[in-house]
């Protein structure tokens, strides 16, 4: 049911119950016409008094029944509003879940969810590491002091969770065999009730989500089914989380293999943390989203990856050194982290005038950041020794490219706006990067 279905569900059943009340009232109101003609007919039959008292006893059972309908009409509607609530809590919680990406930010939401949802004072996430039990966070009156901690895992109501795999609902802990009293004693807090369900993939148990002392009341059934709802959810969460932290991980490891290998092979180190350097100030400028920024950056990083299949000692024409940029994008376009930058590369040597390479596009028609790392390539090509190394071979045996300094370079990327560069682009360099950012 999404949240916005709730009020309208909710008004449903109590239109209901209301048609209910009005059929007991019209029945209890028939009942009492037929009595009513029924002692009619038998009046000379019946004292007066009696006919009163049966009157009078009528009457008080008709209203009672009426009483009696609409309060239990009232209860049903009152605990069908509460379960609707902690209903859309759950759906808000999970779905917030759902699009944090980070994990520490992941497993914050996964305990505020968990104590909206139950109304509990505290609540804590545990990891299983071994043969323990990490508190990996904890918020709450008892939060403070106990992330990091590790209990052993046959120990503690949630040692018993994680070991069974089934929750467990205690509303006296200091009653509980398995209650385990150090953490109290850490925290000078003083555990009630618990509430704790295990944090399962698959066949596999990961962990347990504990939540202590509900307030103004005991943990209830429907506490339990909601959140070893929420439960599973947090864990699927959790996993997703950690394959997209693998992922990254792995792809900023591989991506700074891939800039050593190209810079040793091209020799021009440095170049690549230059370009990006100059461009994302060009983008700030320009207005770019964070998103943009970043595969920005990334195509800024690896712009010359395809110099790795460029073998430069049978480099003997300026089309074998053109060839790296569609090498470039033939080596990750087919990595699926790298597929949405890979056109970026392919086309960072194309020129606003449309006489650029490998596909000679025009104006608009290049992709923006293929715009910026041009100006940002062409600047640093001018203006930093190692950058000229491999042009120079393609130059000629005697002529050795002159470096430019920074105020040569933006002279030249003036004179070029229109014709080898996008100008407005030019313009948010002139606005953006200064000399002092060559230095950075």
């Amino acid at each position: 049911m999404k949240t916005s279905d709730r009020k309208p569900a909710v008004e449903f059943i109590k239109r209901k119950i209301q048609v209910l009340n009005l059929t007991v009232l019209l029945v209890v109101f028939i009942a009492m016409l037929l009595v009513v003609r029924f002692m009619y007919e038998f009046m000379g039959y019946i004292p007066v008094r009696s006919v009163i008292t049966m009157l009078v006893a009528m009457a008080g059972l008709g209203i009672a029944s009426v009483y009696l309908s609409k309060a239990t009409a009232g209860k049903a509607i009152s605990a069908i509003e509460h379960y609707s609530e902690k209903l859309a809590t759950l759906l808000t919680a999970t779905k917030g879940m759902h699009e944090t990406g980070h994990s520490d930010v992941l497993l914050e939401s996964i305990i505020d969810g968990a104590m909206r949802i139950t109304g509990a004072d505290g609540g804590s996430l545990l990891l299983v590491e071994g043969d323990w039990l990490a508190f990996k966070i904890a918020k709450g009156a008892r939060g403070a002091g106990l992330a990091g901690l590790k209990i052993p895992l046959s120990q503690g109501i949630a040692g018993w969770v994680v070991e069974r795999g089934k929750p467990v609902r205690v509303n006296d802990a200091g009653e509980d065999v398995r209650f385990y009293p150090e953490v109290d004693r850490i925290t000078n807090y003083e555990t009630k009730s618990v509430l704790c369900v295990p944090l399962r993939i698959r066949a596999q148990t990961i962990g347990a989500l504990e939540l202590i002392n509900k307030e103004g009341g005991e943990f209830t059934p429907d506490d339990e089914e909601l959140l070893a709802y929420f439960a599973g959810q947090a864990a699927l969460s959790m996993e997703k989380t950690k394959f997209y932290d693998d992922e990254k991980n792995y792809k900023i490891h591989l991506t700074n293999i891939l800039i050593e290998a190209a810079e040793n092979i091209s020799e021009k180190r440095g170049h690549a943390r230059r370009v990006a350097r100059y461009s994302l100030l060009m983008a700030e400028a320009l207005g770019l989203a964070d998103e943009e920024k970043n595969r920005l950056y990334q195509a800024c990083m690896l712009h010359d990856i395809g110099f790795l299949k460029v073998r430069l000692d049978e480099v003997r024409a300026v089309e074998d050194y053109r060839a790296h940029s569609k090498a470039g994008y033939e080596m990750l376009q087919p990595i699926n982290f790298y597929a949405d930058i890979a056109p970026l590369i392919l086309h960072h040597h194309e020129r606003w005038d449309g006489t650029g390479y490998p596909s000679g596009l025009k104006g608009q028609g290049i992709p923006l950041a293929s715009r910026i790392i041009a100006v940002a390539e062409a600047f640093d090509a001018m203006t930093s020794k190692g950058s000229y190394k491999m042009t120079g071979r393609l130059i000629g045996t005697n002529t050795r490219p002159s470096l430019a300094g920074f105020g040569s370079a933006v002279q030249e990327l003036r004179r070029n706006a229109g014709m080898q560069f996008d100008p407005e682009v030019v313009t948010a360099f002139l606005n953006s990067v200064t000399e002092e950012d060559m230095a950075a």
